[in-house]
């Protein structure tokens, strides 16, 4: 009964996180100086907490559920979803080192060290799937025509996904602090 239980409200809650990481989604802004495509948002937030609540998987559903409501709800120009595909895997390679991390030391040391691992991994994985994947793909199904990758990736994407991790850290490490007891009895439950 207490298995099922726990089931149930796992499920409600990554529900409720992935709501509230696709409104969180809606609310994006762009930095100036960088490619309009490339957007801010703080849709990976109630991803970061489900992970870390939860476990990866809790964390990975809250991201699937965010960018395929996003697709139903916004579409693409081309109906096939690249960027959201972008998103998507930015956001996995963002809260994983945090929760493998955070989950060898649990406190708001670890916590940031994971945040620091997950900006830079964040950073440089999603320079590299741009330039082998996500940068082709977007000039084949939106007809970009030719552009410089390697100047779109090392001026625009890089220093684009670290300034991003940075805003995540601070507001991750500020919502950290009013939730903590709530996450460590979370936590408790879940037996992480």
């Amino acid at each position: 009964m207490k298995n099922q239980n726990l089931k149930l409200r796992s499920f409600v809650t990554i529900a409720m996180l992935s709501s509230i990481s696709f409104i969180l989604m809606l609310i994006n802004f762009p930095l100036p100086g960088f490619p309009v495509f490339l957007q801010i948002d703080f849709s990976d937030t109630p991803a970061l907490i489900a992970a870390i609540t939860m476990g990866p998987l809790a964390g990975i559903l809250v991201e699937l559920f965010k960018n395929v409501l996003d697709w139903i709800f916004s579409g693409t120009p081309t109906g096939v979803p690249v960027g959201h595909m972008a998103n998507f895997v930015t956001g996995i390679l963002f809260i994983l080192p945090v929760y493998y991390l955070y989950k060898k030391i649990p406190k708001l040391e670890g916590l940031i060290l994971g945040l620091a691992a997950g900006t830079v991994i964040m950073s440089v994985g999603m320079s590299l799937l741009n330039y082998v994947a996500f940068l082709p793909m977007y000039s084949y199904f939106l007809g970009w025509g030719t552009f410089d990758m390697k100047e779109t990736i090392v001026l625009g994407i890089l220093p684009f996904n670290f300034i991003k991790g940075i805003m995540l850290m601070i507001v991750t490490v500020l919502l950290f602090r009013t939730m903590k007891v709530w996450i460590e009895n979370q936590r408790a439950q879940y037996l992480l």
